[in-house]
């Protein structure tokens, strides 16, 4: 039975928006908002994430089916596809992720990490910039996925950072990288819905994002030192690092997605930040020690930093290094090809009951289209996979003992249990917002703003984000209808459709599953990780909205003040 989305189905656009906003709402109500007794009586706010997501899907499934009158076999086979797609390729990505951290800390080989980190910088800011913003843009490049904050979360836990600090850190770092990730992955997918060429849209997000990459780190050593209890002088004092770390990705940004293209804006940027504030600190410390008082493990790891030799850095760092090595190949369409032409390396399921099943139809499409669900299981292909050699190949070199290869399994599967179910049940929900229209019920209401959209262009892509944990997936749910929403208004549809991509990466930091990838990397106890996605949301979403809204008045800016930023498309 065919079911074509309808985005009013009480016939008033109002409340039809009310319902189809309800398992967001539901979500997050019962993730930061809902008051719960502790076991030892205490009252606090929001309940476990799993509960919450699992909450939220029945919600789903019943607006799904009783308003928007979805086929249950439909709804229900959304549901379990959107459970499987968070189990595999987004679960995968996690648990790769912290089996080699956690072979780097069974094998002790973490603490010399530390210790030449320190070394770099024993200054907790600094650490911050080099990890979650430096470090995590590349990591995006490569791979994307939730992959920088799963790595740069561990990282700095690590290194001393508290669990909540480090998890909202690395979730607002990872804000201007995110529409060139993965390869540029989101701007291939705005190319294909729309038809405007992927390098008039790299150009368009490379007049827009250096903006926001000399903006984000200052905004997270500012949200750090506010968790500090600091003062507005603690970021101060650290300024030139932040200029040499911004800065440098910010221009290459600039550079390579207005002269090269998009496939390597992100992963040229962040080693060039990289490498910029390792150099610049080699000459550069702040006057003003944040290390000593608040970080009291990097002072230690500083105290320890000099006894090694060069051999045991080097063996120590191998793991991170095979890690960017594997990361980087696995991210090349080469490789990507080369690994799925491999016999049993790609396996597709359609969807029973969806595939071939839900259309689109206009107005967020010109014409009425198809939405595919085909489940794929490119198990070689996967950054997962990439990130799990890297992994085995240094416990290899390493000569880890079969004692520790089952302390390192067990871990992590104990570490991982319930983020994994967690990641499986948001993505249900948001997979059953997506067949049923929903989510285009939502975008749709940003559309009657008239003067205004420009504005609400880069809020519709931030709440595409927030939705559906993905800059791609955004472009696609929503880059059609942006740029049908541009004609007709006589904007541009390169600034337009663009500002989708870049105004979500604002909602990057929000979104369920970045949340509970951050629970899973920072939170090595289950029991204090069990209730701490609420604290992150909290933490996070007023940065989101903020950084969202800045780009809103961005893109006003271009469409009206500056449309001489606007590139022409040239085929």
């Amino acid at each position: 039975m065919q079911y074509l989305q309808n985005y009013n189905p009480l016939g008033n656009a109002f409340l039809s928006t009310l319902v189809a906003a309800l398992p967001v709402v539901t979500l997050l109500y019962f993730l930061a908002l809902h008051p719960t007794k502790s076991n030892q009586g205490s009252l606090h706010k929001g309940i476990e994430a799993h509960k919450a997501a699992l909450i939220a899907g029945i919600v789903s499934l019943l607006a799904a089916v009783l308003v928007f009158k979805m086929p249950v076999q439909t709804a229900g086979m959304s549901y379990v596809y959107g459970v499987l797609y968070g189990m595999f390729p987004i679960g995968w990505i996690v648990i790769a992720a912290m089996f080699l951290y956690t072979v780097t800390l069974v094998t002790g080989q973490f603490e010399i990490v530390k210790d030449t980190v320190a070394s770099i910088s024993s200054d907790k800011r600094i650490q911050a910039i080099l990890i979650a913003f430096s470090f995590g843009a590349f990591v995006e490049g490569a791979a994307g996925f939730g992959t920088p904050v799963a790595i740069s979360g561990a990282l700095m836990v690590g290194l001393g950072f508290k669990p909540l600090q480090a998890a909202i850190l690395c979730l607002i770092a990872n804000t201007a990288p995110v529409a060139f990730g993965a390869l540029g992955t989101p701007v291939t997918a705005l190319e294909g819905v729309t038809g405007i060429p992927a390098f008039a849209i790299s150009q368009m997000a490379a007049r827009q994002l250096p903006f926001f990459s000399l903006i984000v780190p200052v905004w997270m050593v500012a949200a750090m030192v506010k968790m500090d209890g600091g003062k507005w002088s603690d970021v101060w004092n650290v300024w030139p690092a932040l200029l040499v770390s911004g800065g440098s990705f910010a221009l290459t940004q600039f550079l390579v997605g207005n002269y090269m293209g998009h496939m390597l804006v992100d992963i040229l940027g962040g080693l060039v930040s990289m490498a910029a504030v390792a150099l610049f600190s080699r000459v550069w410390q702040p006057k003003k020690a944040y290390s000593v008082d608040n970080h009291p493990k990097a002072k230690a790891a500083m105290a320890g930093g000099a006894s090694y030799t060069t051999g045991q850095v080097v063996k120590a760092w191998m793991p991170w290094a095979l890690l960017t090595v594997f990361v980087f190949l696995w991210g090349l369409p080469s490789v990507k090809s080369f690994l799925n032409s491999i016999p049993g390396a790609v396996i597709n399921w359609n969807v029973p009951f969806v595939q071939g099943l839900v259309y689109r139809t206009p107005p967020v499409v010109a014409e009425q289209t198809l939405d595919k669900a085909v489940y794929t299981l490119n198990w070689l292909s996967a950054p997962g996979t990439g990130i799990m050699f890297a992994a085995l190949i240094s416990g290899l070199i390493i000569g880890m003992s079969g004692e520790q290869w089952g302390t390192v399994i067990r871990r992590t599967a104990q570490r991982l249990r319930m983020p994994l179910l967690t990641i499986g049940l948001v993505l249900g929900m948001g997979y059953v917002t997506k067949y049923s229209g929903m989510d285009a019920v939502l975008g749709l209401a940003f559309t009657k703003t008239g003067v205004l959209y420009p504005f609400f262009a880069a809020m519709l892509g931030w709440l595409g984000v927030a939705l559906t944990g993905s800059d791609t997936s955004a472009n696609v749910m929503f880059g059609g209808m942006q740029k049908i929403t541009a004609e007709q208004l006589g904007l541009s549809p390169v600034l337009i459709t663009t500002a989708n991509s870049t105004g979500g990466v604002m909602g990057k930091m929000i979104d369920a599953q970045s949340i509970v990838v951050a629970t899973a990397a920072c939170y090595e106890d289950k029991n204090e990780g069990k209730l701490a996605a609420g604290p992150i949301f909290r933490g996070v979403l007023p940065h989101s909205i903020l950084l969202a809204a800045l780009m809103g008045v961005l893109v006003m800016l271009q469409a009206y003040v500056f449309p001489w930023m606007i590139p022409a498309i040239t085929k």
